[in-house]
């Protein structure tokens, strides 16, 4: 359901003045002190009790109705209409929201004009409808804050492409439904596919996107929920019933498959819109992985288009159906690339995150794969492909992801005699490659020759992580002349500077400087868009490799058939003595990470009892990778640990004192399994402040230490407690253990610590869940 925004409620309230509304109802109101007095209509005593705040515009009546409220509640009780009919009536005539007098409840009769015709045939009623969905998002604060959001706020394309929005109030328009005119608009609306069987509208709280053919008919609407916070099994995005819609469902933008041989296939609406809007005009739009159509396939032929860019999801389903449309489109003779963006990213995605846009999606474009080109049915079948050298006729190269993409696309385009795929309008690149030594903190460059060398070396470029901005520190050196500042090679008027400063030092002219410095722009902006990708990919930690021997070791631990006494063994070697229910127990405790639902362990003694040591030594034995510590938590530090960053590990704080102020989300974590928050922040493409969420994924195992007498009830119950042995015995063993350390017995073992957690480690890599039914 389209939620009408909480901004133009309040406009509403504070600018339609409530004394105008109520006079042009024939009521009249006089002046009390600062209010206004008048008759209520509601009730038949006529008694002046109706009281009408100016200053507040608000009414009260004080007789038998008692009732009151805004200009919203008024129109609601006036016209006895729905509040968000009443909000439509004085978002469009104020006079017709007034009315002359309260509105009978039998009343039915629509105040507001309906925008479409009981006459019109089944096409004018459909483009009827859009047109009123078009002027419904031009005055609709939500969803042209949605365009914004999505990077689509376009005036030229919401008027071209007829965006509308479907915000419920198509229906406040219609005659009542009781009425036989109402009954047939909604029936005529049901065989078009706006209104569904239910009798709601289909595209409710949508951005709605037609899709017309060359006669401007529709054959197809998109439609596109706004709000993303939807109940489950509520569909996202909205196409008419296969009954309504026309047979191959039309080519959206198929104007753009007449202007170029050239087309960008994008596999959604959003994303053609996104390419649209950044000046790539020659695109058009699948309707899903799958909805690639024979109108699609017809109008590329009928036009004779020579070339298509398959801009898909980067994603399973986007992958595997490039994959088969780049076959379909090669076994008709049109040559296909596949435009890549990250992983998991689509096209709309990728240019919010990697601004500007309209440069993020021409670097895209240049970077496109070449994936083969075949030749029209009839004529000779055989298909040119990059790999494998030996494949078959048919076969296709292996998924695009998996090839290296700048060296296969040129030798591809050199086989084939192909022209650079042109990404107009971003520049093209260089035509030769610039050798540059690449370090981690800098990149080094030489140019010319003998007395004529000039070596540049530029610092800070892993800094820009963003198209827009180049800010570096450039020194470039000629024998014993030198010159070095910090600019902005993307700000025309500081290279400028830099160039004739530099030609100066160095003792040549501006030309050779100027060219210099543009090789290396080259350089570093290929060198960025390697950075800005590294930087966008998921980050997945690296799994550790095992070496058969240790494999070995590590399952002779696991298969020991007395695991426990070797555990205990094990834990006497690497410093801890007694305890052995603790240990045992807390050593359980940390395994339990790999279930769903794992252990919490509080460990409780006195201050200098040892609860630090056994902790550590449970950690010790636990994977480095699978296990965080810190010594104490701020309140929020923990909504903000990465998404997966602390699924199946071990979270283990020094002190319960230090994690006072976030025990809250511990308890949340260790019940609920997951955290989640909204936080405020800038929106990088506006600067305005829009809400973030965040997310952190349990399950996750929880261990504390702590010296508090008392233990927080809710925290003791989910928590095991263990408390630390104390006693004198216990005492003696640890002051034992300690002397014998120093012996050269104890210097052995020490040296053979770090095997025996080795061995522990892997052993825990190699375990894995395992369900287990228990028949008792």
């Amino acid at each position: 359901m389209a939620r009408i925004p909480e901004s133009e409620i309040e406009r509403l309230k504070s600018e339609i003045s409530l004394e105008r509304l109520i006079e042009a109802a024939g009521i009249e109101l006089k002046r009390a002190g600062a209010d206004l007095i008048g008759t209520c209509p509601f009730h038949a005593d006529k008694t002046p009790s109706l009281v009408v705040s100016p200053r507040k515009n608000l009414w009260h009546c004080l007789g038998a109705c008692q009732a009151g409220g805004t200009v919203i509640d008024w129109v609601m009780r006036m016209q006895r209409v729905s509040f968000r009919h009443a909000v439509e009536l004085l978002r469009n005539d104020p006079s017709l929201a007034a009315g002359l007098k309260p509105a009978a409840p039998s009343a039915r009769v629509r105040k507001l004009p309906p925008p479409v015709a009981l006459d019109a045939d089944d096409q004018a009623l459909l483009s009827q409808v859009i047109d009123y969905y078009h002027e419904t998002l031009k005055q609709s604060p939500e969803a042209l804050a949605y365009l914004k959001a999505r990077g689509i706020n376009h005036l030229e394309a919401i008027d071209k492409f007829r965006l509308g929005f479907a915000n419920r109030t198509l229906g406040l328009r219609l005659p009542e439904k009781t009425r036989k005119a109402g009954a047939q608009l909604r029936t005529r609306l049901q065989a078009v596919g706006i209104y569904r069987d239910s009798g709601h509208e289909r595209y409710n709280g949508s951005l709605v996107v037609p899709v017309c053919d060359e006669a401007r008919r529709i054959t197809e609407v998109y439609g596109r929920k706004v709000n993303d916070n939807l109940r489950a099994g509520t569909a996202k995005h909205l196409y008419l019933p296969e009954e309504c819609r026309a047979a191959g469902r039309g080519v959206w933008n198929a104007e753009a498959l007449a202007a170029s041989k050239e087309i960008i296939l994008c596999e959604a609406l959003i994303d053609a819109l996104t390419f649209w809007c950044a000046g790539y005009r020659n695109v058009t739009s699948a309707y899903g992985t799958s909805g690639f159509t024979e109108d699609h396939l017809a109008a590329m032929k009928r036009y004779g288009t020579e070339r298509v860019l398959i801009a898909y999801d980067r994603d399973q389903a986007g992958e595997r159906a490039a994959e088969k449309l780049a076959e379909r489109l090669i076994a008709e003779g049109i040559e296909a690339w596949r435009i890549e963006f990250p992983k998991g990213m689509d096209a709309n995605e990728y240019a919010l995150k990697v601004t500007p846009t309209t440069k993020s999606l021409g670097v895209a474009i240049r970077k496109a794969l070449w994936l083969g080109r075949g030749k029209p049915r009839g004529e000779i079948e055989t298909v040119a492909v990059i790999e494998p050298p030996i494949a078959s006729a048919k076969t296709l190269p292996a998924p695009a992801c998996e090839r290296a993409a700048s060296s296969l696309v040129a030798q591809a385009a050199k086989e084939e005699n192909q022209q650079p795929l042109p990404a107009t309008p971003a520049p093209a690149l260089p035509a030769a490659e610039v050798a540059a030594e690449v370090k981690e903190s800098e990149i080094a460059f030489t140019f010319g020759e003998n007395e004529q060398v000039r070596r540049y070396r530029v610092r800070g470029l892993g800094k820009n992580l963003g198209y827009d901005v180049m800010k570096v520190n450039v020194l470039v050196a000629k024998g014993e002349l030198f010159f070095v500042d910090t600019l902005d090679l993307y700000a025309a008027r500081a290279r400028s500077a830099y160039v004739a400063q530099a030609a100066v030092e160095l003792k040549v002219t501006d030309e050779v400087v100027k060219t210099d410095l543009g090789r290396v722009l080259l350089k570093l902006e290929a060198l960025q868009e390697e950075n800005i990708r590294r930087a966008l990919e998921p980050k997945v930690p690296a799994a550790v490799a095992i070496d058969a021997a240790a494999r070995e070791a590590a399952l002779a631990l696991l298969r020991d058939p007395r695991l426990f006494d070797r555990l205990l063994v094990d834990f006497e070697a690497i410093g801890i003595v007694g305890e052995r229910t603790n240990k045992l127990v807390a050593y359980l405790a940390a395994v339990s990470r790999k279930l769903d639902s794992p252990l919490a362990v509080v460990l409780q003694s006195s201050s200098a009892a040892g609860k630090s040591s056994l902790m550590d030594a449970v950690l010790s034995l636990m994977p480095e990778e699978e296990r965080v510590k810190y010594s104490a938590m701020t309140g929020q530090s923990l909504f903000y640990m990465g998404e997966t960053n602390l699924k199946h590990k071990i979270l283990a704080i020094v002190e319960e004192e230090g994690a006072s102020r976030a025990s809250y989300a511990l308890k949340l974590l260790q019940s609920e399994g997951e955290l989640t928050i909204a936080s405020t922040g800038k929106d990088p493409q506006t600067g305005n402040l829009i809400t973030h969420e965040y997310r952190v994924e349990g399950p996750v195992m929880i261990f504390l230490t702590t010296t508090a007498i008392e233990i927080d009830e809710e925290l003791l119950n989910r928590c095991l407690v263990l408390s630390i042995d104390e006693g004198r015995e216990q005492t003696k063993a640890i002051h034992t253990l300690q002397r014998a350390r120093h012996t050269l017995e104890g210097l052995i073992a020490r040296a053979g610590r770090a095997d025996i957690l080795t061995v522990h480690r892997n052993a825990q890599r190699l375990l894995r869940p395992l369900a287990v039914l228990n028949p008792y």
